[in-house]
């Protein structure tokens, strides 16, 4: 007979579609007993800034005990979560199926879900994550959105500041043009038949991130996938809806899950194997599409024929071995594990990755970056963001490698303004693992 709480851990569906699910009182009571699990644990109090902050206004009560603290207050605790998953996955002895059956973020996320129903996330809030029409606009209009989005320009930072709520000081994404999309239809790279994997059709899902803002990364993908056989079509038909998820709208990201798992599901039947070119939209389309829409059969098939990129190449290595071409990089690097890459439950693919290049010299840094996606660029979020990230900011300029990589853009962009900030740390270059892999292999082309 198996223990009680024995099995391998998992999640439940998520029961958006119950008018129960956006009532307050019974969220707050689920609150009430989550919260005073964890005040007794204490095991994620070095992760994001919801604990600390539970903690402490726990602490600072009379008794210094949980059932002190007013409901008022359990808002805070919300807005301080970025739903990185590491709790879940990295700490809580308590999750399914555990009798406490604690799923913390998705708690957080149900309150979100109700305070979005009740149309209290602001117009700013909203604009911020429309991303597809943001990318599509910033793209069109560069270079003058790069200008716009600098740190250091005085008039239209501040200007944001107040308009948007983006901290002035916080590094936002450039644009680029043209998008990977439209890149990839003109400048396809080469594709190499006699290599070991030749045989692989790979549907790169180019995610709003690489499509619109940085489209080396993508193009390394490509170029390295190309090297090792592999054809490779590259498409973009909406965001996954992870910033969406941020902000409670679960009906959209609902939405958003139907139509591409409707649009990717004949070409996988073509023999393409979906790979997401960032860890937080393999992660939706993995495992948060699937607790979203459990009946819908195209999501299910596609989060069984999906791969994080990492995941892919290596998978390459282990089954066909990859293309011969690989020479060592001069000056190390530091490889950031991002936190939902670590969520998808695959080991530690980018460190895989990357000890593929002969004479590797990677430290490891396997701690949250603190940026949290567009909560990190938040005003009143940027500071709590910089203060999470600073030992990971730190581990990279003690490690003084030529590189800092982290298989999420925005958290290496993050971690770069954070050793930016320590006075004499000499900062690194800033890359995604697969850019490395293609300067391993000399395609040099792909930054052009």
């Amino acid at each position: 007979m198996a223990e009680p709480n024995s099995g391998a851990p998992f999640r439940h569906v998520i029961e958006w579609q119950n008018a129960d699910f956006y009532d307050l009182e019974k969220i707050e009571a689920e609150m009430e007993r989550v919260f005073d699990i964890c005040h007794g644990c204490r095991r994620c109090f070095n992760l994001c800034e919801s604990f600390p902050t539970l903690f402490d206004m726990i602490d600072a009560t009379a008794t210094g005990e949980f059932d002190e603290v007013p409901k008022a207050r359990y808002k805070e605790v919300v807005d301080d979560c970025t739903l990185c998953d590491m709790c879940f996955m990295t700490k809580c002895p308590y999750v399914p199926p555990h009798e406490f059956n604690l799923d913390f973020p998705h708690l957080m996320l149900r309150y979100r879900a109700a305070e979005f129903a009740k149309g209290i996330p602001s117009f700013a809030d909203k604009e911020l994550v429309a991303t597809d029409r943001n990318g599509k606009l910033g793209s069109a209009l560069n270079p003058l959105t790069n200008w716009a989005v600098n740190r250091d320009n005085r008039l239209t930072r501040p200007l944001m500041e107040m308009v948007g709520d983006i901290d002035r000081n916080a590094e936002l994404p450039t644009f680029d043009r043209p998008t990977f999309v439209a890149r990839a239809k003109s400048n396809a790279p080469q594709r190499d038949a006699s290599a070991p994997a030749a045989g692989r059709k790979a549907l790169l899902y180019a995610t709003c991130f690489i499509n619109y803002n940085n489209t080396s990364i993508g193009r390394a993908a490509q170029a390295v996938l190309a090297k090792n056989g592999v054809e490779t079509k590259v498409v973009h038909p909406e965001c996954c809806g992870m910033p969406q998820l941020e902000l409670g709208d679960i009906k959209d990201v609902a939405r958003r899950a139907a139509r591409v798992a409707a649009f990717m599901r004949p070409q996988i039947e073509q023999g393409y194997r979906v790979v997401a070119l960032v860890p937080s939209c393999a992660l939706m389309l993995k495992f948060e599409w699937p607790l979203i829409l459990p009946d819908n059969e195209d999501v299910a098939f596609l989060a069984k024929n999906t791969s994080d990129l990492s995941e892919y190449v290596v998978d390459i290595a282990k089954k066909e071995g990859l293309a011969p071409g690989l020479k060592p990089l001069e000056g190390g690097v530091t490889l950031h594990l991002a936190c939902h890459a670590r969520a998808q439950n695959m080991g530690q693919k980018g460190t895989e990755m990357l000890r593929l290049i002969p004479e590797p010299d990677i430290a490891v840094v396997e701690r949250c970056s603190g940026h949290g996606g567009s909560w990190g660029v938040k005003k009143g979020n940027f500071e709590k963001a910089m203060k999470v990230g600073k030992p990971v900011a730190r581990a990279t300029a003690k490690n003084d490698k030529a590189f800092v990589a982290s298989e999420c853009p925005l958290a290496g962009m993050h971690i770069l303004q954070g050793v930016e900030a320590i006075e004499g740390a000499k900062a690194p270059t800033k890359v995604h693992p697969i850019e490395l892999l293609a300067k391993a292999y000399g395609l040099t082309d792909i930054t052009s």
